[in-house]
């Protein structure tokens, strides 16, 4: 089979409940690739359009992260009704394979492992990408040792705007590594299930199973959420007490329970996976530069905190002696948005902030151009997927909104709500509750409406499904008056209340 007039696809290597995987060729540019098929049938017919939108966008988010542990990106389509995504194949041994056929591995292996798993997970979260499928079927053991991380974005192209059982009755990912937040299918997850899942990865690769067993999926869904978490110390006695306290700490049912994040992991998987290195003197005392001595004394080791969606515009440096006038400013603001209109988001993005870091310095950051301009830039993030970086554009804009108008400026109220939807979308949905419960004492406008739906829909991602669905039910009467009954808010209101009574009537 030929597609795209330039990939040859040999044969399968791999399949999965999304899709199947076939080796192939790029003809254009002689290399061997793998192709992954998305299943045709993982939509209904209604949702199909939304499933094709979302697969590119977390495709092209999925290309722009850079790491060695992740399997490169080539291309992305639709051929007839399947989705597909062209990417490096990677040789070595799948994680499943290897627990097959080793049983229960060495602890600084699997401390090794995991902290090369971690690396990934730090970039990818920093980049506001999840994968929400980490099991040892996506995980290759290269021949030089490496860890290779598969699949990131495939299952996002699915978890976030369809309920968690597709119209095939397949679960959107792996029920034996799914966190219980996950699990509840109330939307989006954050970077702490994926953290879930790799305490599920990790005791299996020193057990020798899963953490949880079960006959049916949807009894495994109940032991993630109910069951006593286990200990891997009863199951071998050369695991130190700290990795077990770790261990039992990822599996936390509670996401506000669980490590920080994967750069934190990484840090104490380290001291039993690899030699303690000295730490040589860097040759720069500038923080902003590359430090060369990093990968050695911190293998595979997660980009610096400051480092990850660092991008202050009002510490921004010109960049270039040419000054932009006012008239370039706008057209570059014109570009982006037909870029935007192109589903060309990143790019989009790119070229905002090329020009804010040119024209900030020059005429201010508090300048009408200069803030609507970051307002265009604090969207494109958004629709690019890079939730980090836009909740620190739009936490920025706001203060200097407010330096510039006064606190009463509407445009704060949208940049606290674009804030809080960010910090939902990268899972911390505690902190998009504060910041939206302290939005709605400060708006005593009509605003107040749209506030309540979206702390109704935060709090139903967070699990909390009866308290959800008492608000939306008390207010969608307003939501109608409001918007109309055939109106999105009211679809959309209309929608998940129907998919949490279901998840109250399972329960």
């Amino acid at each position: 089979m030929r597609i795209a007039d330039r990939y040859e696809v040999t044969e399968a290597i791999g399949s999965g409940g999304m899709g199947q995987v076939w080796a192939g060729y790029d003809e254009r540019l002689d290399r061997p690739v793998a192709v992954k098929f998305l299943k045709p049938g993982l939509a209904s017919d209604d949702g199909r359009q939304a499933v094709v939108e979302r697969f590119k966008r977390e495709a092209k988010v999925t290309a722009r992260l850079d790491h060695p542990g992740v399997p490169a990106v080539y291309d992305a389509g639709v051929l007839d009704e399947h989705l597909y995504i062209v990417m490096q194949l990677v040789p070595g041994t799948e994680f499943t394979d290897l627990i097959a056929q080793q049983g229960p591995l060495p602890v600084p292996w699997v401390a090794a492992i995991g902290a090369q798993m971690c690396s990934v997970l730090a970039s990818a979260h920093a980049a506001s990408l999840v994968h929400r499928d980490l099991k040892p079927g996506n995980l290759i053991l290269t021949p030089t040792g490496m860890v290779k991380v598969l699949d990131f974005g495939v299952a996002a192209v699915l978890d976030n705007d369809l309920p968690k059982l597709t119209v095939t009755g397949d679960y959107i990912g792996t029920p034996t590594y799914m966190s219980p937040e996950q699990a509840l299918g109330a939307g989006s997850v954050g970077p702490r299930a994926d953290l879930y899942a790799l305490g599920c990865v990790l005791f299996e690769l020193l057990v020798g199973e899963p953490p949880y067993l079960a006959d049916s999926a949807l009894g495994m869904l109940y032991q993630h959420l109910d069951e006593e978490i286990p200990h891997v110390s009863s199951f071998r006695d050369d695991v130190p007490g700290e990795l077990n306290d770790l261990l039992v700490a990822l599996l936390a049912k509670d996401p506000q329970d669980r490590p920080e994040s994967a750069a934190v992991v990484y840090t104490r998987l380290l001291k039993w996976g690899a030699p303690e290195l000295p730490a040589l003197r860097r040759a720069s005392q500038d923080r902003s530069a590359a430090d060369p001595t990093s990968p050695y004394r911190f293998p595979f080791g997660p980009l610096p905190r400051e480092s990850v969606a660092g991008k202050r515009l009002i510490a921004a440096q010109a960049g270039s002696k040419i000054i932009p006038s006012l008239d370039e400013v706008q057209q570059v603001r014109d570009r982006a948005m037909a870029l935007i209109d192109g589903e060309r988001f990143g790019q989009a993005a790119d070229a905002l902030e090329t020009m804010l870091r040119r024209a900030a310095p020059i005429y201010g950051v508090r300048s009408p151009e200069i803030l609507e301009a970051r307002l265009d830039y604090g969207a494109a993030l958004m629709l690019a997927g890079d939730y980090r970086t836009a909740l620190v554009t739009f936490e920025q804009l706001g203060s200097d909104l407010a330096g510039r108008y006064g606190p009463d400026h509407p445009l704060i109220c949208e940049c606290r709500q674009q804030m809080a939807t960010c910090q939902a979308e990268l899972g911390e949905g505690t902190e998009a509750l504060r910041t939206l419960r302290s939005l709605l004492e400060d708006s005593p406008g009509p605003e107040r409406l749209g506030i309540l739906h979206q702390i109704a829909v935060v709090t139903a991602r967070l699990g909390q499904v009866s308290e959800a669905l008492a608000q939306l039910v008390s207010l969608l009467p307003d939501l109608r008056t409001a918007y109309g009954s055939d109106s999105v808010e009211v679809v959309e209101a209309e929608a998940l209340i129907g998919h949490l009574r279901r998840i109250a009537g399972d329960a």
